[in-house]
């Protein structure tokens, strides 16, 4: 019987009265978690999450120093990772660190690869394509420091949101409609929402927890990862500030959140998505046990189902074991993976013309939906794959703003970045192979395009 059981106790079953003590072992780290993950603030001209505001004061507070801790975090992965290989000490034979720094040569490679290229960007030494400032200068100097601060809070506060029933609590309201409209679980309405309003990486971090943890399948976990993983709002009104139609935002923004449910709904069901297997991460296997409400409301029985798990959740010491190793696993397994596969992705996309060739398919494509500069945009709509901002980055200076406005709302629905969300589900026990995210990419950008190019033409323009 699993811990989300609702005969955990047996009152529940009689829909009798809920316990008080964990009811409010429910509300007031649910109410923190929401708070730091969920609730937009506005300051000013910004959008924010109470995360976002801890991450910036912290990056403020570091400044400039960031780019080298995060040298200095990268160097120790490839040092403890090769003291683990080679010396097997005692504190790393089994568990955590032994699953954090035994790992296969390849990812090994990449970690001393990451290392190598941070080294070499920040002290201005080796080829310029490596060093220069819109590929390595991009990893190490604008994405790291923000990885390092954002995840760092992210790792620490996440426990409020996951381990005290609210993504009970939400499936259980949702699950029936979650499940006709997208075939996935009601939880997963949790990752949605705090991708939205907090980050894509954060949203795909809850759902690698859940997956380890047997609260979603193989399947679930592939499609809610690559579906629901938008991209913040924040960052979303630093795209349309940096492509030149933040007068348009809110016309922008439900644009993407339109195609982004249509294409939701779509690609689970089609392959490789669809041919994922429904079964559970082995080490733990299922932990959700066959739910019936016993006669009460749905909202009873959810908050029936909350206050089960949060009688339940683990003690002050154990979260904070378990937040520091999260930390330790983003820091010194993640990070090294995103700089990696971000610098060789930018390298790519800027000094080669790898992806001007692939993108000549889409030139009739974006001629017949009558989008204005089609050679121009053309590298833009897959360029995606290798980072989020490089599509505002090569349409910037496009003339037509519907192009822009096009462009824009496509890099948003993509979601699949290997500089970092693609790099974190590889890096993730989700088994989704790189070829699978490639195609799921081109799945989002053929279904999403047309829908974008038509809200433009009818509805803004």
């Amino acid at each position: 019987m699993s811990s989300l059981d609702v005969a955990t106790g047996r009152d529940n079953a009689n829909g009798g009265n809920l316990n008080r003590r964990g009811l409010i072992k429910f509300l007031i780290p649910s109410l923190i978690g929401i708070g730091m993950f969920l609730v937009p603030i506005s300051t000013g001209d910004t959008i924010n999450i109470g995360m976002g505001f801890l991450a910036d004061g912290l990056k403020a507070l570091l400044g400039a120093a960031l780019p080298a801790i995060a040298v200095f975090v990268l160097c120790l992965s490839v040092a403890l990772t090769a003291l683990v290989k080679l010396a097997h000490p005692g504190w790393a034979r089994e568990g955590v660190w032994h699953e954090m720094f035994d790992v296969a040569p390849l990812w090994f490679g990449m970690r001393a690869l990451g290392a190598a290229f941070a080294l070499m960007t920040y002290f201005q030494v080796g080829p310029t394509f490596i060093t220069a400032d819109f590929t390595g200068g991009v990893m190490l100097n604008d994405l790291a420091p923000v990885l390092l601060t954002f995840f760092f809070f992210a790792a620490l506060l996440l426990p409020f949101l996951v381990d005290f029933g609210f993504m009970e609590f939400i499936g259980s309201l949702v699950r029936r409609p979650f499940r006709w409209i997208f075939g996935l679980p009601g939880r997963s309405a949790i990752d949605a929402t705090a991708s939205w309003m907090g980050s894509g990486t954060v949203g795909v971090l809850i759902t690698a927890q859940q997956y380890e943890k047997g609260y979603y399948n193989h399947r679930e976990a592939g499609a809610i990862a690559t579906n629901f993983s938008i991209v913040s709002i924040a960052f979303a009104l630093l795209v349309s500030s940096f492509i030149g139609i933040d007068h348009l935002f809110i016309e922008f923004y439900l644009t993407v959140v339109v195609a982004g449910l249509i294409a939701a709904v779509i690609v689970p069901r089609l392959p490789p998505l669809s041919r994922m297997p429904n079964t559970y991460y082995e080490p733990v296997g299922c932990q959700i046990a066959e739910e019936t409400t016993q006669g009460m409301s749905v909202l009873r029985f959810s908050l029936h189902q909350a206050v089960s798990r949060a009688q339940q959740a683990p003690g002050l010491r154990e979260l904070a074991r378990g937040a520091m190793i999260n930390v330790a696993d983003i820091f010194l397994a993640l990070l090294p993976l995103v700089i990696a596969i971000g610098t060789i992705a930018l390298i790519l996309a800027e000094f080669t013309p790898l992806f001007t060739w692939l993108s000549y398919p889409m030139v009739p494509v974006l001629e017949w939906l009558r989008i204005p500069e089609a050679q121009a945009a053309a590298p833009a709509t897959l360029v995606g794959f290798a980072d989020m901002f490089l599509p505002a980055v090569l349409a910037k200076d496009i003339d037509s703003e519907l192009t822009r406005f096009v462009i824009a709302c496509l890099s948003l629905t993509q979601l699949i970045y290997m500089s970092e969300i693609g790099a974190l589900l590889l890096k993730s026990k989700i088994p989704l192979k790189l070829w699978e995210l490639a195609v799921i990419f081109l799945l989002r950008t053929a279904i999403t395009l047309p829908i974008i190019a038509v809200i433009a033409h009818v509805f803004v323009f």
